[in-house]
């Protein structure tokens, strides 16, 4: 992630918060801010927005990037993505039930080691490095300060996530000595850290599948001895998007789902991710990107889950031709441009 180094800030951020498979809406996006003049030279990303950024840092163009997104590689390494033998539909299903009912926020050290859905192939295909010239990388990630074997016994007072960005020195510097946002009382229980974290060693490839390594979907990732769960657990860091750049691009997301989504971000991280989340848009950011129609907008045109009876799994979702997985990457591109040329075209310049 070497980049020409200084003390300071970039002159534009745009924040890639989340967005699943559905990634390819990330290279539209970007592809509306060079097109309007905006073009940002730091991406601040978490989960599936950490694909989507290293693609943009490490193809030239938004050609390659969108053939990269479509290729027979991606979609090959989607389809590899394969449920675990705990990934039953009634021990999801169950399990999803529990944190629903149970209000206290992360009572017990969860087993984000081995209560996951899906396994990871061995490669996850993006660029190994940003090319000369591209924007700075900045990912999200959570880095556990608990060992596995604890999993199961009750937290207590104690700490068990801090926040982490991987990005270069310059971007170090600009972010060294902050308070992690995921760790705010406002909507934090204390079980993540105050300070965060920053790690300019981390190779991007690893930084990416740290990312987007969310609880109950993936394993826990080991870089240098060290445990990192997904960047959920601050999937909307304008804070940090606002000490690394003068003018920042936010995304204005559609609501979690409370009987998934918010129960999960409790019990695992002690976050309430409502009040997080309307914190975020109180914010100023320079433009905002509306996507809170994404998930009707494209409907069936990513790549979600289902349950596959005949092996009592749940399943990633991936079109089984390449032609149909190209299709659903074209619409998610062109959803993003569209939603980017809007937000670009009412900021000012």
């Amino acid at each position: 992630m070497h980049l020409m180094e200084n003390h300071e800030q970039y002159d534009r951020c745009l924040v890639l918060a989340g967005g699943g498979f559905r990634f390819a809406y990330y290279l539209g996006v970007h592809a509306a801010a060079e097109d309007r003049d905006r073009a940002p030279d730091v991406l601040l990303a978490t989960c599936g927005g950490a694909i989507a950024a290293a693609v943009i840092a490490g193809l030239p163009d938004r050609h390659a990037r969108l053939a990269w997104a479509a290729s027979p590689e991606m979609h090959r390494f989607l389809r590899e993505v394969q449920p675990t033998r705990r990934a039953t539909p009634v021990r999801t299903l169950a399990g999803a039930a529990l944190r629903w009912l149970d209000r206290t926020p992360a009572s017990r050290i969860p087993d984000l080691a081995q209560d996951y859905l899906f396994e990871f192939p061995a490669a996850l295909p993006v660029p190994p490095e940003p090319l000369p010239g591209a924007p700075a990388l900045a990912i999200v990630g959570g880095k556990l300060l608990f060992h596995p074997d604890e999993a199961g016994e009750r937290r207590g007072p104690r700490q068990l996530f801090a926040q982490v960005v991987f990005c270069p020195a310059r971007a170090a510097r600009l972010l060294d000595g902050r308070a992690a946002p995921a760790a705010d009382q406002r909507w934090s229980s204390g079980a993540v850290a105050t300070a965060l974290q920053v790690d300019s060693d981390m190779p991007l490839p690893d930084a990416v599948r740290i990312s987007i390594a969310d609880m109950f979907y993936f394993s826990t990732q080991v870089c240098a001895a060290h445990h990192y769960t997904g960047g959920v657990i601050d999937l909307f860091p304008i804070e940090l998007a606002q000490s690394l750049a003068r003018s920042v691009v936010m995304e204005r997301k559609m609501p979690f789902n409370r009987w998934l989504a918010l129960p999960a971000l409790r019990s695992v991280l002690g976050i309430d991710g409502a009040a997080r989340l309307r914190h975020v848009h109180a914010q100023h950011a320079d433009a905002w990107v509306d996507t809170r129609d994404v998930g009707k907008a494209l409907r069936g045109q990513g790549v979600g889950k289902r349950i596959g009876w005949h092996r009592n799994r749940i399943e990633l979702d991936v079109p089984a031709s390449h032609a149909a997985y190209a299709a659903q990457v074209q619409a998610q591109w062109e959803y993003g441009y569209r939603k980017g040329l809007a937000a670009f075209g009412e900021a000012a310049a």
